[in-house]
């Protein structure tokens, strides 16, 4: 087991590079990069005379004349100007030259500064963690307490009234988009037409550090009410239909119908046989659910409750062409993920010790 996680361990180093490389690539070669993006906001300005504009790093000086072409919007700014700024960006120098430092910085974890907050980015990041983690972490342990249960109380009725009911509110549940869900949410709860219970935005009130050490839990909670139970309610259908349908799989094979003829009580072969095969899909699957839950489930949330976190971040630096953010983000949420799959692969071995990975790949 110790020489295949070695190899997983390994194995990220050329996931991890291929990843950035492709979207490198595509990014930089992509039109509205952040020259763009400033020669768009020095052109907004107007006026044809002199103009000092300070941005990030340097200082950059507006004539209105000549003209320097590649750039959408350049005409009739001063070639002069525009070097000024793809010097300001990085943007002098040839991609292959800004590919190799960014992955010699990456190496070390440092993403430089971002373009136009004028902080470090991984400062940024960690400023941004708390939010995406408790979102991911909460929601997801929610889901699989309320989602467990519920899915092996369906297979063990099915085809009841309960089991048919039950379908259709998580299907229904499914189909409905997460940011409806939070809008319904807040103005039910949260200040709309009727009640006004649980705040609306961010994830700590503004007296927090005032607050003695229960006080802090009760805000931290009472504001991931309904961030948590929006992607709660969107989020179980799935682990609910697959909790039941691995009890089911199990439930109809030759050991279950063994254990009957023997006389072994319901509930002993359902928690002392049928729930460890079962769960095996199950309880493996968390390291997944979370990383999904935290890169790509709480986006939408984040804009709807006005939540700071990750997904917002890298949201905003798209549209912003913000490279360093961009770049910086992806490199994390990739990392997180691959490591997380390895985690994964770990946890079949420890709900399931008859799995050997290693054993597999010789084979």
């Amino acid at each position: 087991m110790a020489a295949y996680i070695i190899r997983r361990l390994l194995l990220i180093i050329p996931t991890l590079l291929g990843i950035m490389t492709i979207n490198f690539f595509v990014i930089q070669l992509a039109p509205g990069g952040p020259v763009d993006q400033m020669i768009a906001k020095l052109q907004g300005q107007g006026g044809e005379h002199m103009e000092r504009v300070t941005q990030g790093q340097g200082e950059i000086v507006k004539s209105g004349q000549g003209d320097k072409p590649g750039y959408r919007g350049a005409r009739g700014m001063d070639p002069a100007l525009v070097k000024e700024i793809e010097k300001l960006y990085g943007f002098d120098r040839p991609i292959w030259e800004r590919y190799v430092k960014m992955l010699r910085s990456y190496i070390v974890f440092d993403f430089g500064e971002s373009f136009f907050k004028g902080q470090k980015v991984l400062d940024i990041i960690i400023q941004k963690l708390p939010v995406s983690i408790s979102l991911g972490v909460w929601s997801t342990l929610i889901i699989y307490f309320a989602s467990i249960p519920l899915g092996i109380k369906k297979a063990i009725k099915h085809g009841s009234h309960f089991d048919i009911w039950t379908s259709s509110a998580i299907i229904i549940g499914n189909a409905v988009p997460g940011f409806l869900f939070a809008v319904i949410l807040i103005v039910l709860f949260a200040g709309g037409n009727y009640l006004s219970i649980f705040p609306l935005r961010g994830l700590v009130s503004e007296n927090f550090d005032s607050l003695s050490i229960f006080g802090k839990a009760i805000d931290y909670f009472w504001h991931l009410v309904l961030p948590v139970g929006t992607l709660v309610l969107g989020g179980m259908a799935t682990l609910t239909m697959l909790t039941k349908n691995s009890f089911l799989d199990e439930i109809g094979k030759q050991y279950v119908t063994t254990a009957k003829a023997k006389g072994l009580e319901d509930n002993k072969i359902l928690y002392g046989h049928v729930f460890r095969n079962a769960m095996l899909l199950v309880i493996s699957g968390f390291p997944a659910a979370f990383v999904s839950m935290f890169l790509t489930g709480s986006l939408l949330i984040e804009v709807v409750f006005s939540l700071d976190g990750l997904g917002l971040l890298g949201f905003e630096s798209t549209l912003t062409r913000d490279y360093p953010v961009m770049f910086g983000s992806l490199y994390i949420f990739t990392l997180i993920g691959l490591v997380m799959n390895l985690v994964s692969d770990i946890t079949y071995v420890l709900v399931d010790p008859r799995i050997d990975f290693a054993s597999r790949e010789q084979g």
